[in-house]
């Protein structure tokens, strides 16, 4: 079980610290064990869904290294200027340690000219530094880089994983809760771990957890979303699902959308290209929900199917 920090976030008490308490990815495990004991490692990118241990993984290795590194979040640094500012500067100054690693969090958000440029200085700078990517979309990574990196997915541990690491969380905080609410929240939020972290530590009041049923809907919303699209005038209840989802990253839903557009409309190239544009602004919208809205309103009016 994971060792508890000072942290007031559940989410940071127990980030593990050591592979031992990293809970799946076994088939990891044993690389990164290497890299610890050689204290070295390839330029990494780790990749996968979201609150499934990528950024655990990457902390977690830094910490067992000996070695300076810089972190950054790429979603709030993500231009060209932090590449040649910070990361330069990081990787150019002198170290008493033997290895220096630069954690590049979220680099999925990195613009397409500060991808090119960090091209340059991980080859510059190979002798000394390292560099560890994590982001959800790996094909949003230039080749180029990926190229450089050894390209690792991050798989989500089993809901028997999830629930377990769940459980000895609430227990480790005194916090009582019932069988049916521990499966209801992996259910609704699996395999965002973090999510699930989150809204336990917000749903406990007085050594007890109460979640709100109300917010825990079905975790198939996007089924939903999908089995109502055939209706032109279902538009309301189609956002109010959306609303009750607690989702506010749509890319699976968009992915469905388009796997499925013969379930509800009998023009698909025009579905396609609806799809294409909202996906596409999707990247840079803040609040995501107005554009899967505005989506779903534009694929409406293509909706429905042809009886033959």
């Amino acid at each position: 079980m994971e060792m508890a920090t000072n942290n007031s976030l559940w989410v940071e008490k127990y980030r593990p610290t050591t592979l031992d308490n990293y809970i799946g990815n076994e088939h990891l495990k044993g690389v990164m064990a290497k890299n610890i004991s050689e204290n070295d490692m390839n330029n990494m990118i780790f990749y996968g869904p979201s609150g499934t241990g990528k950024t655990t993984l990457a902390k977690l290795l830094v910490k067992n290294l000996n070695c300076d590194y810089l972190y950054i979040n790429s979603s709030d640094e993500r231009g060209i200027e932090t590449i040649r500012d910070k990361v330069s500067g990081f990787a150019s100054t002198m170290s008493f340690k033997p290895l220096k690693v630069v954690i590049l969090d979220e680099a999925d958000f990195l613009t397409i000219q500060a991808q090119a440029s960090l091209r340059n200085v991980i080859e510059t700078f190979s002798k000394s530094t390292r560099f560890i990517l994590t982001c959800n979309y790996v094909e949003r990574i230039i080749d180029p880089l990926q190229s450089r990196c050894q390209v690792l997915k991050i798989v989500p541990p089993s809901k028997g994983e999830v629930a377990k690491h769940i459980f000895n969380v609430l227990s480790k905080e005194n916090v009582q809760h019932s069988t049916d609410h521990l499966k209801d929240l992996i259910n609704q939020y699996y395999p965002d771990v973090r999510k699930m972290l989150n809204v336990c530590q917000m749903s406990s009041k007085d050594g007890e957890l109460e979640l709100d049923k109300q917010t825990l809907v079905s975790s198939n919303y996007v089924d939903k979303v999908i089995e109502l699209l055939p209706n032109k005038k279902s538009f309301k209840q189609i956002r109010q699902v959306i609303a009750d989802s607690n989702v506010n990253d749509f890319e699976a839903l968009y992915k469905t959308l388009y796997e499925r557009m013969d379930e509800y409309t009998s023009r698909p190239a025009e579905a396609i290209i609806i799809i294409e544009e909202y996906m596409y602004h999707s990247n840079f919208r803040i609040d995501k929900e107005i554009n899967i809205a505005a989506c779903i309103a534009k694929l409406l009016e293509i909706s429905g199917k042809i009886v033959i």
